[in-house]
């Protein structure tokens, strides 16, 4: 899921250069090929890709800032990230030419200018997580990578009726890998559903892709069983979503009550809940910010 989010605010934020901007990013990636979103040392990661290709349209030396610090493995549909630059290219235009210096898995989907307080992380008021399963005997081999799989078939109702206890202001340190990492595991879910799609709304983020109807009649993996999980929060805790769906496949498979994840939240304990799943089902869909709703 994400790293810790207790960080200073930037320098650049409160020591602004005269002349110095501030560029939103918005970001899709195949999360296959990366040690996840932060830069590590020797291992590829998206952050310092979007680094280095802003260090080559600029001449800056920069660091981007991200809404959520995927892991390895893990997607994103909508990622949120923001820079600072002294660079006079038209806000709308970092979109194409930092296209040109990424790798083909990893795509700005939109630029814009903001005001020099924006930050990715702490500006973000709620994230969407989908995590997406294919259950049945045999997955097929090209979805191996951008879904979990389970060999028994689950039953989407209960685990959706299962999700009703996620809803509300909870401590939810019994869903984190590691505890205390940080001030504090209390966090609000909005919503929480569990329900069965096709394979192309589950890609979809909010951007509008997609295939044409004709498209969707004549692929070859049109309409496979996909049990999609989907939750939005303000927050979440280091692989919170995936120890929770791990906890709905219980649920899914029989092997747990329906009520167990009210259990589990109670118990304030990790080993009580599910297995992590897997992170190649999951999608970091969407971040929502203040500026971005609509004025009353």
């Amino acid at each position: 899921m994400s790293g810790s989010d207790d960080e200073p605010l930037p320098f650049e934020a409160v020591n602004a250069a005269s002349g110095t901007r501030n560029i939103r990013l918005t970001l899709a990636y195949d999360g296959t090929e990366y040690n996840g979103w932060q830069v590590q040392p020797d291992r590829p990661s998206v952050q310092a890709c979007v680094e280095q290709a802003i260090r080559k349209i600029t001449g800056e030396q920069r660091r981007v800032y991200c809404a959520g610090r995927t892991d390895a493995g893990v997607h994103a549909l909508g990622q949120e990230a923001n820079f600072f630059t002294l660079s006079r290219i038209p806000a709308a235009s970092f979109r194409p030419a930092l296209q040109t210096e990424l790798p083909d898995d990893i795509v700005v989907v939109h630029s814009q200018e903001v005001p020099l307080g924006f930050h990715a992380t702490f500006s973000a008021i709620r994230k969407r997580y989908r995590y997406v399963i294919h259950d049945g005997a045999v997955c097929p081999p090209f979805l191996r990578r951008y879904c979990a799989h389970s060999r028994f078939v689950l039953d989407a109702e209960r685990m959706h009726q299962a999700t009703a206890c996620l809803l509300g202001t909870h401590d939810f340190r019994c869903f984190e890998k590691e505890y205390p990492n940080k001030l504090t595991s209390v966090r609000t879910i909005m919503d929480a559903r569990v329900f069965r799609c096709d394979c192309w709304p589950m890609w979809q983020g909010e951007h509008g892709w997609g295939p044409r109807q004709s498209d969707r009649q004549t692929s070859a993996v049109a309409d496979p069983p996909f049990v999609i999980f989907e939750v939005m929060a303000d927050g979440f805790l280091y692989n919170m979503v995936r120890a929770i769906v791990g906890t709905l496949t219980d649920i899914g498979r029989g092997r747990q009550p329906v009520n167990y994840l009210q259990t589990v939240i109670q118990s304030l304990d990790r080993a009580a809940a599910g297995m992590t799943a897997v992170p190649e089902g999951l999608y970091l869909v969407n971040v929502e910010y203040p500026q971005d709703e609509p004025a009353a």
